[in-house]
């Protein structure tokens, strides 16, 4: 009796292990698929009723733009959380296994699949010609700086420093800053530092989140874990509060305080931002519900449930920033 009743418990012990492990793998398909799913379709709900006509292949463009955007949070909230975790006394060594190369991976390819774009204004060149090109107008030479800039930030992942990833990726987030606003634009320069800030800040925010759950799996039992989630979350105040300061400032920019609310359901751009702001607000309540557990609870990792649902908001969020990237702008100051 002795000896078989420890068999059967490891039997059922592994048993239940493999159906929590199985659920976090259907979790996290059902998520891809989503956030596939929204830049893909939502043009079509957005532009419905409003007049205005996408470029073609909107839904591709807003996919590769929302791939590129997670390719960016991913490697920025490792190296930001990993320095976070070198500052506690007593952290454990060991970590989570690092996913930057996967993500400069993704990176590379949603670059590449974005450079017809800036050769053509589509997904399909018109030839290699086109493509042959790129170098010769200023979105072209933006599209191949982050084309080469990941591939960098690929090699620096693979090397003994992977913390000099940073500056390729530095290099990825400063094009989409100057992509973001031609030259013709209203005050351009002024507009690209809003958004380098924005998406600085929101990548860090993201990714960070992202990173912090992964480490405090791997730290399970330790008070290091609760330290972390602690020291994240009083960053993360900042970090929301100059996303939210950009992204009003950006918004503004685009739509006058005069028009924005009739902007904001009657334009694509308007009602995709819409939809963004309101999920961010969702998304700062599940951070101040986090917070309030972290300063209140026994066990300070409760925390976790709130934080876990807001990194699948914030997922969500990602996918809306790739489609609203893609939407036509309904007013541009020239």
């Amino acid at each position: 009796m002795t000896l078989i009743r420890p068999t059967v418990e490891a039997a059922d012990t592994s048993g239940s292990g493999r159906r929590p492990g199985t659920r976090r793998a259907v979790t996290v398909l059902a998520l891809v698929v989503l956030a596939a799913l929204i830049p893909l379709l939502g043009p079509s709900a957005a532009l419905h009723d409003t007049g205005e006509a996408a470029a073609p292949g909107v839904g591709g463009i807003a996919l590769l733009r929302a791939v590129l955007f997670g390719a960016l949070c991913v490697p920025l909230g490792e190296l930001f959380v990993n320095r976070l975790a070198r500052t506690l006394p007593g952290a454990p060594p060991n970590g989570p296994r690092s996913w930057s190369l996967y993500a400069a991976g993704a990176g590379f390819v949603a670059a590449l699949g974005l450079a017809p774009v800036a050769a053509t204004g589509t997904l399909a060149p018109d030839g290699p010609t086109r493509i042959g090109g790129l170098y010769q107008s200023r979105d072209g030479r933006l599209a191949l700086l982050e084309v080469g800039a990941f591939a960098v930030a690929a090699l620096c992942a693979r090397s003994r420093r992977p913390g000099v990833q940073v500056w390729p990726l530095a290099a990825v987030v400063l094009a989409e800053a100057l992509r973001a606003h031609p030259t013709g634009e209203y005050s351009p320069l002024v507009g690209s530092e809003l958004t380098l800030v924005h998406l600085t800040c929101a990548a860090l925010w993201v990714g960070g989140l992202l990173q912090v759950l992964r480490t405090l799996r791997q730290w399970r039992g330790t008070e290091a874990g609760a330290a972390l989630l602690g020291l994240y979350a009083r960053v993360a105040v900042v970090l929301l509060a100059a996303i939210t300061a950009t992204g009003v400032c950006s918004s503004l920019r685009r739509m006058p305080v005069g028009t924005i609310l009739d902007q904001l359901t009657t334009t694509a751009y308007g009602r995709t931002l819409l939809a963004k702001v309101l999920l961010v607000a969702a998304v700062a309540v599940l951070a101040l519900w986090a917070r309030s557990r972290l300063r209140r609870a026994t066990d300070p990792l409760t925390a976790c449930s709130p934080a876990r649902a807001e990194v699948v908001a914030l997922a969500v969020v990602v996918a809306l920033s790739g489609l609203l990237t893609a939407l036509p702008v309904p007013i541009r100051w020239h």
